[in-house]
């Protein structure tokens, strides 16, 4: 029997708790390990915080809209958005995870329809770190 993304990502279903879930690799479209998912949280591979779940929706640290989680472990969004997109209060700053040497290869994934978009991939600057996004110290 086959789990949804849902019942992996641990959400509080049944009454099971979110922190009895393994760490779970985010994949980008092409294969590529970019992120995990832990705890209702999503770091990049260096353990870096990128974002946080409300159900299927995933915001940045400051609480702004990045897109939704699929099926398949992708962060994926609308390529164009018709309304405001959501803002959501961020909860305090997760402690940073132990992120694991390897995961398993991505599944097969299917191709985006064109009004869907790979977050990682169209918009990766908008996953960098905040401590990558400041001027260096001179």
């Amino acid at each position: 029997m086959k789990l949804s993304l849902i019942n992996q990502l641990g959400f509080l279903l049944q009454g099971r708790e979110v922190d009895k879930t393994p760490m779970i690799p985010i994949y980008q479209s092409n294969g590529e390990w970019v992120a995990v998912y832990e705890k209702g949280h999503i770091f990049n591979v260096d353990g870096e915080w990128l974002g946080f779940l409300v159900g299927r929706e995933v915001f940045d640290p400051a609480g702004l809209y990045l897109g939704f989680m699929s099926d398949d472990k992708r962060l994926l969004r609308k390529r164009s958005i018709s309304s405001e997109p959501p803002h959501h209060e961020p909860p305090p700053r997760p402690k940073r995870p132990r992120i694991p040497a390897s995961v398993p290869l991505a599944p097969l994934m299917r191709e985006l329809p064109h009004q869907i978009i790979d977050m990682f991939e169209e918009y990766p600057e908008r996953l960098i770190y905040v401590s990558e996004t400041r001027p260096d110290m001179e």
